[in-house]
């Protein structure tokens, strides 16, 4: 099956093994010096290695691999003992991929091993506001975690009593618009296609400047949807985006994708992309286009 999984660059690799510790779930191993994948069932594509390592020897690749295993990674991981089979379940937890936890705890209970299991029960949902009060400690690159931040919180404190009216606002200007984010990470280079937040998900895929020039784009655009964002100009390897895009389709069955790109030539190549993983995907969704003015008003809107 075509899926998300790590690739590890051996000349840029230099053996220090943080890696190796990083993955819980062993699916990296240390030969002749080198951090090296040694099986597909053991990578869950989630990226925790990434973060560890100094060096950026270790890229997201989409390709053919083995389905990922939670299984075969328990079996290989009760022999480590306690705190690695926790450490590996938080793990889980932190990238809501409930499923694969729910199979490991089941499959615990099966060979009667007990562990105590309050510290994963007991952990802090990490939405975005508790990660603005408290820094959360983890073993992969904050800025690589699959978070799903669920439906956005209405703001405690309305900002119509004059005594939230700041001296610079305009008449008529909103203060304090509810950010309509759902999930981390939204680069799409970052993004792994086999996240839950993408299952059934209606999907926007934005040019990196599109948010900068329209004012009201997480109302208009972003609302109820999941976000990535790419520059069809200035980013590498772009044939990665279109893989992540048919996965997307094929695997996590999103619903709808909708192209948000500037007026500029250039930008009009991140709906080719979209355009070109429509053609290879199996499935066949609704596509739509949305053209932003360099000056902030929005040229064109259609379903394609």
């Amino acid at each position: 099956m075509l899926r998300t999984v790590i690739q590890i660059d051996e000349e840029k690799c230099n053996g220090c093994q943080a890696c190796v510790s990083g993955c819980h779930e062993g699916a990296i191993q240390m030969v002749e010096g080198k951090a090296r994948m040694i099986s597909d069932l053991y990578c869950d594509g989630l990226g925790a290695c990434i973060g560890e390592c100094p060096v950026d020897a270790i890229t997201f690749i989409e390709r053919e691999a083995e389905p990922y295993d939670e299984i075969a990674v328990m079996k290989r991981l009760i022999p480590k003992g306690e705190a690695t089979i926790i450490a590996h379940l938080k793990h889980l937890k932190e990238h809501n991929e409930l499923e694969y936890l729910r199979i490991g705890r089941m499959y615990l209970k099966e060979q009667n091993i007990e562990i105590d299991l309050s510290s994963i029960h007991s952990a802090t949902s990490k939405s975005f506001s508790t990660l603005q009060k408290k820094p959360q400690v983890s073993s992969g690159c904050p800025g690589a975690q699959n978070l799903s931040f669920g439906k956005p919180q209405a703001s405690p404190a309305s900002p119509a009593s004059p005594a939230f009216q700041p001296a610079f606002q305009q008449q008529g200007e909103t203060v304090g618009t509810e950010s309509q984010l759902r999930q981390w990470p939204v680069q799409l280079h970052l993004l792994n296609p086999g996240a839950s937040f993408f299952k059934n998900a209606d999907v926007v895929l934005a040019a990196d400047c599109a948010a900068f020039a329209y004012g009201d784009f997480h109302n208009r655009f972003l609302k109820g949807k999941v976000l990535a964002i790419a520059c069809p100009k200035l980013d590498s390897n772009k044939e990665v985006y279109v893989n992540k895009l048919v996965s997307m389709i094929n695997e996590a069955h999103i619903n709808t994708l909708t192209t948000v790109i500037m007026e500029v030539p250039c930008c009009n190549g991140l709906l080719q992309l979209a355009q070109k993983a429509l053609a290879v995907a199996s499935r066949r969704i609704p596509l739509k286009v949305v053209v932003i003015g360099i000056q902030g008003k929005v040229l064109k809107e259609e379903w394609l």
